[in-house]
């Protein structure tokens, strides 16, 4: 079995091993692989591992010994799944990997519009506390959770496991998801979109990026929330609509938005939302705890090792 990982960087800088990997058969690990490499690297190869590059009909063309395609994340649009089913290609994701880990970046990108610790922390130490009139001081607003309704479109396992830190912290948990269950009820009210846009003095986004999402943070629906909401997003960039939501930070409709995902990754330098002093933007890290990616790797190992011995788990084009 020869196995090809073609863009282990982001999974594993150095502080992971592939061993149990290599167990599994002969593997080639690349960093990162181009777009004109990438036939060339797995043209003999059983199994390929990707993150985030792509396996297209063409790539399947020029590499007929593929049988297996492992992506390193939940989300598994890098690769042509239909085409992959059509030649008889497993391909299996990882799911439920991250669920805690960005559930913590979301509150961490919460409290940071909140409490701005990092710039008070660089303020005391480039001497403005020792300098100041009174015994305390504060350069931002400081805003208090309790008696907050928190908004979540998309309420599976992390968007559940969001509104159960929502609820310790004393907030009135909204909930919007097409599929309503007993466990999401335990937690949040499950309620319409225009009630949790109209009513949510948080939002915070966990739902798949479908047809029916893309978008879903757009002019029209920022008309319908509260002055002064607060947009979090650590789900995927293209559900919301940047220019219309950098339009409503400057007009401070949006009090704030802080984003661990953008529209085009990694960012490109014209995007409205880097001119907004009211965004907090990060590249993309709330997956990336050390624990979770172990989660990720070895679940990825255990796919694997599913796959050779003929019953392959988390497939995703049965």
């Amino acid at each position: 079995m020869k196995i090809v990982i073609l863009d282990g960087y982001t999974e594993n800088p150095g502080d992971l091993s592939w061993e149990e990997f290599e167990k599994l058969g002969e593997v080639m690990v690349y960093d990162r692989t181009p777009a004109e490499k990438i036939a060339e690297r797995i043209q003999d190869a059983h199994a390929v591992i990707t993150n985030k590059t792509p396996i297209s009909a063409e790539v399947f063309d020029a590499c007929p010994s593929i049988r297996y395609v492992g992506v390193l994340a939940t989300g598994y649009n890098v690769v042509d799944v239909a085409e992959a089913k059509k030649r008889g290609i497993i391909v299996s994701n990882i799911p439920a990997y991250g669920t805690a880990a960005v559930a913590q970046m979301t509150f961490a990108l919460l409290f940071e519009v909140c409490h701005h610790v990092g710039a008070h922390s660089m303020a005391v130490k480039n001497g403005d506390w020792s300098k100041n009139a009174d015994w305390c001081f504060w350069n931002y607003p400081l805003i208090e959770l309790a008696g907050k309704n928190m908004g979540i479109i998309g309420f599976g396992r992390i968007g559940q496991s969001v509104g159960k830190i929502a609820a310790a912290f004393g907030m009135k948990v909204f909930a919007y998801d097409e599929f309503r269950n007993e466990e999401g009820r335990k937690i949040g009210e499950y309620i319409s979109l225009e009630r949790l846009f109209k009513e949510s003095d948080v939002i915070s986004l966990h739902c798949p990026l479908l047809p029916s999402t893309q978008g879903i943070i757009n002019k029209e629906n920022i008309a319908k929330m509260k002055e002064g909401v607060i947009i979090i997003n650590t789900s995927r960039g293209p559900l919301i609509i940047e220019k219309d939501l950098a339009e409503a930070l400057r007009s401070k409709k949006v009090y704030a938005a802080a984003c661990d995902v953008v529209s085009t990754e990694p960012i490109l330098e014209d995007n409205p939302l880097l001119g907004c002093y009211n965004s907090i933007l990060t590249p993309h890290i709330a997956w990336a705890p050390k624990e979770s990616r172990q989660r990720l790797m070895d679940i990825a190992v255990e796919n694997t090792e599913a796959f050779i011995a003929g019953k392959p788990v988390n497939v995703v084009n049965p």
